[in-house]
């Protein structure tokens, strides 16, 4: 993942910044009573990618993983349409609490840039993902880093479209819906109008938009590592904050880990489930890592 990237981790204060004013009304509005949903994983599963991590001999990579993990983001489908054939396939080879978390099609987000042309694509790709029945997790839309608030409408209108039974959560990238405090405070309560998460995104070279301000009772966390000493660190911070939000309501936690190499990525994640079993009292199974 080379959004965000910086040769020079050292230099960067990661320090997470305090709690957007309204973030805790949000939670103190959605809170209910009930064990919190915790679902942590990588950003893909093949070998080439998360070198060491499989044991030699493996024949399925997402049985595998599928084994040592309860979620995956799954950031194939930004790239096509897979066919629904292949999200069964994947459902039958993951256990019954395994979730899939997959990224909105690039046709949408990037090509069509939510103008009007993408609302039938929108059908086709909702109907396809839809085979992943009751182990579809929250989807989410990635915007591009140049899509900014005079685009406006477009959101509004997708937002409108988007039905509600499938979960949705938006990655902002453009500094202008944040910069402007207007345009933010519209956005976020377009997006809690509609029960639409607002990506937090942690990474080196933006620090720009860690915004924490949450829109609904999830808090869906993109977490990339710069491949440095400081990121087991930051992880703590993570697992601190996370419980604080739990605290005051938080029941939704999604939380994925990606690295510029993403061999590391099975290592970080073992690293912060532990430390969340640890901290929160759940009970997440530890991923093995470092196979021969």
């Amino acid at each position: 993942m080379k959004f965000g990237r910086t040769d020079t981790p050292e230099l960067i204060d990661f320090s997470l910044p305090k709690d957007h004013t309204d973030t805790k009304g949000v939670l103190s509005k959605h809170k209910k009573s009930g064990s919190t949903n915790i679902y942590v994983g990588c950003a893909k599963w093949n070998r080439k990618d998360l070198k060491n991590f499989y044991p030699r001999g493996t024949k399925d990579e997402l049985v595998y993983y599928a084994s040592q993990f309860n979620s995956i983001e799954l950031n194939a489908t930004f790239y096509r349409i897979f066919p629904r054939e292949q999200y069964e396939k994947w459902y039958d080879k993951t256990p019954a609490n395994f979730k899939f978390f997959p990224k909105v099609s690039n046709r949408i987000s990037h090509r069509r840039r939510l103008n009007e042309a993408i609302y039938p694509i929108i059908d086709d790709y909702l109907e396809a993902t839809a085979n992943l029945k009751d182990k579809l997790g929250t989807i989410f839309l990635q915007l591009h880093s140049n899509f900014g608030p005079k685009n406006w409408d477009r959101v509004e209108k997708f937002v409108g479209y988007w039905p509600k039974e499938f979960p949705l959560s938006i990655e902002f990238r453009h500094r202008e819906w944040f910069e402007d405090e207007t345009v933010a405070e519209e956005l976020y309560q377009l997006l809690e109008e509609h029960n639409i998460s607002n990506t937090l995104v942690d990474t080196a070279g933006r620090r720009d938009i860690m915004h924490m301000r949450l829109t609904n009772n999830e808090a869906f966390i993109r977490y990339v590592g710069a491949n440095h000493e400081s990121d087991y660190a930051r992880l703590d911070d993570w697992v601190d904050k996370l419980c604080d939000w739990k605290k005051q309501g938080l029941q939704n936690i999604h939380f994925f880990v990606h690295q510029n190499m993403e061999l590391a990525s099975p290592l970080l994640s073992a690293y912060f489930i532990d430390k969340l079993n640890k901290k929160m009292g759940a009970n997440l199974q530890i991923p093995k890592t470092l196979h021969d």
